[in-house]
This record gives structure tokens, sequence and C-alpha cells, in this order.
């Protein structure tokens, strides 16, 4: 198992203080497949398969067809699978955290989250402050807001949402704007090219860009928002072209979910959602270096459990 128990409690204590947190604001907590029959399409994320259908990387699709079926404010707290994924920060399986909000968008969501980090650290540790690396990061201060364009400019030397070149943006995003945010505070990375919107919507008033933010925290990333794509014939469109990307890369190539696309057909209102990624706010509640310690039986690198 290699695990802390210590660092077990702590994740038990958090998990109850979140659904705590957000049954008091009449969130609805709900359960969606694990096994489905298609993975949602995105160009570097691999589903493990499982028989004749694949594990989900995340339980996005189904909460939005439950938004679109008037099912909101919910939330999930659930297992995900990536295939290839194993270090000090991934595991094979891991625990996501999701919730939704109808009529609101990623402005919103990030208000959600500050008071959901304020709440669980106050709640679990005593206090809204925590070290990581050397640096103590006080959840109470101000966060830094970065747009994506202006920290490549800072630390990369181009912008990317003006002059876009995918593999540049994903070996510089490693390699010279992660290591260089700070460090000793909340960072929320947000305004993303519109090229790299995912699932999220563009911006109204300038479509080279996408209505979306990462939060680092300690230079980690935590959590992954949109205000997300309710237009179902754009949304096909940005799947194909996955699809056609991952052919080219010669990657395993998912069906449509066509299920999912016939949902905000009939009509998914204004709505913003996030992923935030449980083993790591764990590490960060107990001060761990590694997931392996923070999850019972843990894949560890090359090995067999």
């Amino acid at each position: 198992m290699q695990a802390n128990i210590q660092y077990l409690k702590i994740r038990s204590q958090a998990l109850q203080v979140m659904r705590e947190f957000f049954h008091a604001q009449g969130f609805i907590e709900v359960e969606t497949p694990i096994r489905v029959p298609v993975p949602a399409l995105e160009t570097h994320v691999d589903a493990p398969s499982a028989g004749s259908a694949w594990l989900r990387t995340s339980p996005e699709l189904h909460m939005k067809r439950l938004l679109a079926a008037g099912c909101a404010p919910l939330f999930q707290i659930g297992s995900c699978f990536r295939e290839k994924e194993c270090g000090a920060r991934h595991n094979p399986e891991f625990t996501m955290l999701e919730w939704y909000r109808l009529n609101a968008d990623y402005h919103d969501i990030l208000r959600d989250t500050r008071e959901l980090l304020l709440h669980t650290f106050a709640s679990v540790t005593g206090a809204t402050s925590f070290s990581r690396q050397g640096h103590c990061i006080d959840l109470d201060q101000p966060w830094e807001v970065m747009t994506v364009a202006a920290a490549f400019e800072c630390f990369a030397g181009w912008n990317p949402v003006t002059n876009w070149d995918e593999n540049r943006f994903e070996l510089d995003l490693m390699r010279k704007v992660e290591p260089s945010l700070p460090q000793d505070k909340p960072c929320v990375l947000i305004d993303y090219p519109a090229p790299a919107a995912a699932l999220a919507r563009l911006k109204s008033e300038n479509p080279l860009v996408a209505e979306r933010w990462e939060l680092y925290l300690g230079g980690m990333e935590l959590a992954n928002t949109y205000s997300e794509l309710c237009d179902p014939a754009l949304q096909r469109q940005r799947f194909e072209n996955c699809a056609a990307t991952r052919a080219a890369l010669g990657k395993e190539v998912y069906p449509l979910d066509e299920p999912f696309l016939q949902a905000i057909e009939k009509g998914l209102p204004p709505c913003a959602g996030i992923a935030l990624g449980i083993d790591r706010l764990t590490m960060l509640l107990c001060g761990a270096d590694g997931i392996q310690s923070v999850r019972a039986f843990a894949q560890h690198p090359g090995e067999l459990w």
C-alpha cells in the first residue's frame, strides 16, 4: 500500500468537508458511469480500454448531459483514468472533483474555487496558509491572475494567442512558463489561445481567446476551468478536428459522443465548470511530496499492483 495512514485520515476529512460545502449551497451530488462507451476526445489524453468500452478520463460529458436536462448545480467526486501517467504527481487512476453551474462563467467558478479552498484548508488544517518547497502560501491573500499571453511573453518570449504553435506552446508551457509562475501565492493562468480552448467557449469580444483558466498552487497545477462551449455545431467540429489530429499522431481515435452532442443540440444553457484534482489537493493539505503517499494502493513507476 505504502500510503501514509495519517494522510489518508486527512484525505477523508477533506472529502467530508468538501461534500458539506457543496450540499450547503444546494448542489446535487451525482454519480455517472466510470466505464463509458465513448471517452471525451482530447488530443493528448488517452483513455484505458475496458473490453468493448473505455474507462473515463473525466465525467464531464455525462455531467453536461445532466445539466442540459436541468439537473443543476451539480458536483461529483470519483475515479478517473489516464493511460501512461505515473509519477510523483500522476497516477493511472486518480480522483477528480468536478462541479458545474448554469448561467455562470469561468469567473463565477473562480469565486467558488477560492471559497472552497479557504473553507477546506481552514476546516482541515486550522489555517488558510500552508508551506510548499520553502514557500508559505496564504490562500486568503490576493491571488495572482496572469493571462496566458502575458505569461508567455514574460517567460518564453512570444505570444501564443497571436502566433499559435501547438508543439512550441506545450513545450514552453512545461519547461519555461510553469516553472516561472509565482510559488508564494495562488496563481491563475487565464484566457487560453483559441486552439487550446478544449471544451471552452471563445470570448465574444476576442475570438482569439478562450474562456479557460488553470490554477497553480506552489507551482503545481490543481484545477482546469471553462466557460463551457454550448454550440453543438462548433462542438462537433472541434471533436472532428481532434479526431483528425489524433489519427495524424498515430493515436487511437475514439468515436464521437453522439448522445452528448444530441443533448446540447436540444439546448444547453450558458454554464461553467471545473475539474480539480483531489490527490494533488491532499498533497498540499498534508505537505506530501508524492501522490503515492496520499492514495491507498497508488501505482509506483514501473510497478504492478
